[in-house]
């Protein structure tokens, strides 16, 4: 089960949440529910609102894969926002609908919550990792942007994704009333950014992401609080095939996928 106790922060109150989009989502052993959330909460939660930290020590690191992109940037957020965006997450809610997510039964077996996120987080966050980023992939420019649509999963005990590749994303964000979520014209994902919010650290037991190398075999990314990894997503030769390792134990992996844009 989640160490829920450890991020909420019983005194701190959270803004009311709502429901800005609504679609299909897929169920873990197959099928489908309709109405499928995305969340935002009504106005920025205070312990959402990033500010700078110079403590961090912000790196890259490539990963070899024989020729395709990946690689990991440490320190990209302190261990206290990670505890605040797990907190966020866990009073939206997980599910184990993923809206918007096709995946084949028994593929995707792990908790699910998708929310709006605002660019007083995203933007900062950026901010850390953007001298980092390729500037051009396949001819396309990088946004100054990240979507602000977080896709969160939660890996209980036994929970795995199993090998897949991700798709490509439009970005999306909020409308200036913060009740519809908003998709941005012109723009489409070419990375995925896996955050990590929590790993070995905080007692998590699996749970790593093992991307798969051009000779055939697994290339193993411990998850790291706070760090990131980054590959090339989409449906295309230059795509990362990975997986989302079983969890062993009681304490809950969380992960954030958040997709950089390019125009």
């Amino acid at each position: 089960m989640s160490a829920l106790g450890d991020y909420m922060f019983e005194k701190f109150i959270w803004p009311k949440k709502r429901i800005v989009h609504q679609m299909i989502g897929s169920l873990p052993m197959g099928g489908a529910v309709t109405g499928s959330p995305i969340y935002a909460f009504e106005v920025t939660p205070d312990l959402l609102k990033f500010t700078s930290q110079p403590s961090l020590q912000t790196r890259k690191n490539e990963i070899d894969l024989g020729g395709k992109l990946a690689f990991l940037i440490d320190d990209v957020i302190t261990d206290s926002e990670a505890n605040h965006i797990i907190a966020a997450s866990e009073i939206l809610g997980y599910r184990e609908d993923a809206p918007g997510i096709a995946t084949p039964p028994g593929m995707r077996m792990n908790k699910s919550v998708h929310w709006i996120a605002d660019e007083s987080m995203l933007g900062l966050i950026m901010s850390r990792i953007r001298k980092f980023l390729p500037i051009e992939i396949s001819g396309h420019h990088l946004h100054s942007e990240l979507s602000h649509r977080i896709n969160m999963y939660r890996y209980d005990n036994k929970d795995v994704f199993k090998q897949h590749i991700d798709g490509d994303w439009p970005g999306y964000g909020l409308d200036e009333s913060r009740t519809l979520m908003n998709e941005w014209p012109g723009y489409r994902s070419c990375l995925t950014m896996l955050l990590y919010l929590n790993g070995p650290e905080d007692g998590v037991q699996g749970g790593h992401t093992k991307l798969l190398h051009d000779d055939g075999y697994w290339v193993d990314i411990i998850p790291k609080k706070g760090s990131a990894l980054f590959f090339r997503h989409g449906f295309g030769v230059d795509s990362v095939s990975h997986i989302g390792d079983q969890v062993i134990g009681d304490v809950s992996k969380y992960v954030a996928r958040i997709n950089v844009m390019y125009s």
